[in-house]
């Protein structure tokens, strides 16, 4: 250790074999409790290594904050609407109050968020959204959210496990997995497969897990597109006017598979007769396409309760997965 600088409770923590987090409960005294016996190995590294704890941090960490920051994708996707949902709902019954921010699929301007928002003292912050596949903007966002731990705020992602905190899992690659097996089961040997963006994790687990339940000798035809509906509408364009057209697409999610809809209905496609048509999350428009989409659903309102509860009970990081329930609708048919 360079002993020519103070030590930091990040020293302390490395030492102990602890999180930033778990250190900062016990030397700058939050509320979240932490065992005895982990608690005094903390304490007497701590005196070895002479640390001395930071006033503002043990205020802060001892502050009766009522605020929770939640930073979202996109307010306006039904899939983080009803995930905020359920943080609201949850946050009603625990007399907490939720700041919300939009940042787009972008982690610097999710670290800008949080640094506008730290002079709210969060209780905690509650990142949703898909963790993406640009390496050194992810890890400027992971040491942001170390600051603001090791102040004591607890901090939870809703997607990926590669964030500093807990995390809610979705488990996008086995429902999509499913998926595949379902379609091949209704005898489809010919798919196209509507992707988002590449650099997002989310898109590259529901890819790899279709593609990894489909028979060997299935085909499979990708088709890239913006994350949204209208992406999805130029996608079932670019479908219709194949000429070898695949008798079953599984579209990565359900708001790009109602863009998707129009699109084959404009084209004079039908759903199911002409191809069978499936997406992911089931929001609530899924069941209200027309034929309703069949689908993989993810338990939205329900995630965002359980990143709320992991913000306000949880003692150590963890991660919860979310298995996922396939909804067989009447967009699906055997080929």
């Amino acid at each position: 250790m360079d002993h020519t600088r103070p030590t930091t409770l990040a020293d302390v923590a490395k030492r102990a074999g602890v999180s930033v987090a778990t250190a900062s409960r016990v030397l700058n005294g939050s509320p979240h409790k932490v065992s005895a016996g982990l608690a005094a190995k903390v304490r007497a590294i701590a005196d070895e290594l002479r640390y001395a704890p930071n006033a503002q941090a043990q205020g802060l960490a001892r502050s009766t904050s009522r605020v929770v920051a939640l930073l979202l994708h996109d307010i306006t996707d039904p899939y983080f609407g009803q995930i905020a949902q359920g943080v609201l709902a949850e946050a009603a019954e625990r007399d907490v109050c939720v700041v919300i921010a939009e940042t787009g699929i972008d982690p610097d301007n999710e670290r800008d968020q949080l640094a506008s928002l730290g002079s709210l003292r969060p209780r905690a912050a509650i990142m949703v959204g898909s963790r993406t596949t640009e390496t050194d903007a992810e890890q400027r966002l992971s040491r942001a959210l170390e600051d603001l731990r090791a102040i004591g705020t607890a901090v939870v992602n809703v997607g990926q496990p590669s964030l500093p905190g807990s995390c809610v899992h979705p488990l996008n690659r086995e429902g999509a997995k499913e998926l595949a097996t379902h379609l091949a089961g209704l005898g489809h040997r010919r798919f196209a497969l509507v992707t988002g963006p590449a650099s997002l994790r989310v898109v590259a687990e529901r890819r790899e897990g279709f593609v990894d339940g489909l028979p060997v000798e299935a085909g499979v035809e990708i088709i890239d597109a913006p994350f949204s509906r209208d992406g999805g509408h130029d996608a079932g364009m670019r479908f219709a006017a194949m000429s070898n057209r695949a008798s079953a697409v599984f579209v990565t999610s359900d708001v790009m598979a109602s863009g998707f809809y129009a699109a084959l209905r404009e084209s004079g496609l039908s759903i199911p007769e002409d191809v069978s048509v499936a997406g992911f999350d089931d929001v609530p428009v899924a069941a209200d396409l027309y034929p309703a989409l069949t689908t993989v659903r993810l338990p939205l309102s329900g995630m965002g309760a359980q990143a709320l509860r992991l913000a306000l009970d949880g003692e150590e990081e963890q991660t919860v997965t979310i298995e996922p329930e396939l909804i067989p609708r009447a967009s699906t048919a055997r080929a």
